[in-house]
């Protein structure tokens, strides 16, 4: 069956869209409940962000490829999946659905005057690094190699599992959703989890327009060139891996 750029695009913008509330509405609209510790909040966000991805992936896949994130979306270009003018509509697609979904959530956030202000003093659960108001503690060196080494284990296993003789293709979304799950497990607690561009532009250009605290769209160049650095690197040990 053949799609349209037009359905894909869509189907991207949906897919990122669900991505984004998934994981922000897990990590804002929990701020308040005091039942939580900080690691019930990180698996709480965890399993939110895997489960929502599998839903997407499955619901959307067989669209577009289920990518719902620049990194992949590049990475599966240079694997010569897409060609040119669908990734860069596809990038669009996912920056904007993102936006949408953050902006959701932040919409239900706003109706608690509490809640708003957490929201708002966190960046809208952006990622970030040590300096400039940030309220991570850890350096951009260190920051930016995890991103990279996060993001290609994201990306190989997308790459390899979603292959077009791969055994195990109908279990890809399990598998992808697992290890996205892994990533923010590990990375939450150092920068917050990016991960993916369209995930951490959104919150961050949003609480620029929202705040008067910027710290977190001036650090967000990490969170695009670290998670792409990483997806050319799988894209790059993919090819070795053809049959």
């Amino acid at each position: 069956m053949a799609w349209s750029l037009g359905q894909k695009v869509i189907a991207e913008f949906v897919g990122t869209f669900g991505l984004l509330v998934s994981v922000t509405g897990a990590a804002l609209l929990s701020l308040n409940v005091s039942s939580f510790d900080a690691w019930g909040r990180v698996l709480l966000i965890s399993l939110a962000l895997g489960l929502g991805v599998l839903g997407m992936a499955y619901a959307f896949g067989d669209v577009s490829g289920g990518s719902f994130n620049p990194a992949i979306t590049i990475a599966a270009w240079v694997s010569g999946r897409l060609k040119a003018v669908e990734a860069l509509a596809y990038i669009v697609a996912e920056v904007l659905g993102g936006i949408v979904g953050v902006a959701t959530i932040a919409g239900v956030a706003y109706g608690s005057g509490t809640l708003w202000t957490s929201a708002i003093g966190g960046a809208l659960a952006s990622q970030g690094y040590s300096g400039n108001g940030s309220p991570y503690t850890v350096g951009v060196g260190s920051v930016f190699l995890l991103e990279v080494v996060l993001t290609f284990f994201l990306v190989i296993v997308v790459l390899m599992a979603t292959r077009e003789n791969g055994s195990a293709k109908n279990l890809a979304p399990v598998g992808i959703a697992l290890t996205l799950a892994m990533t923010n497990l590990v990375a939450i607690p150092i920068d917050g989890a990016s991960i993916n561009p369209a995930r951490s532009f959104a919150p961050a250009i949003l609480s620029a327009m929202w705040s008067s605290d910027h710290w977190a769209i001036a650090q967000d160049w990490v969170f695009w060139v670290a998670p792409i650095l990483g997806g050319l690197i799988a894209a790059g040990v993919a090819r070795l891996m053809r049959e």
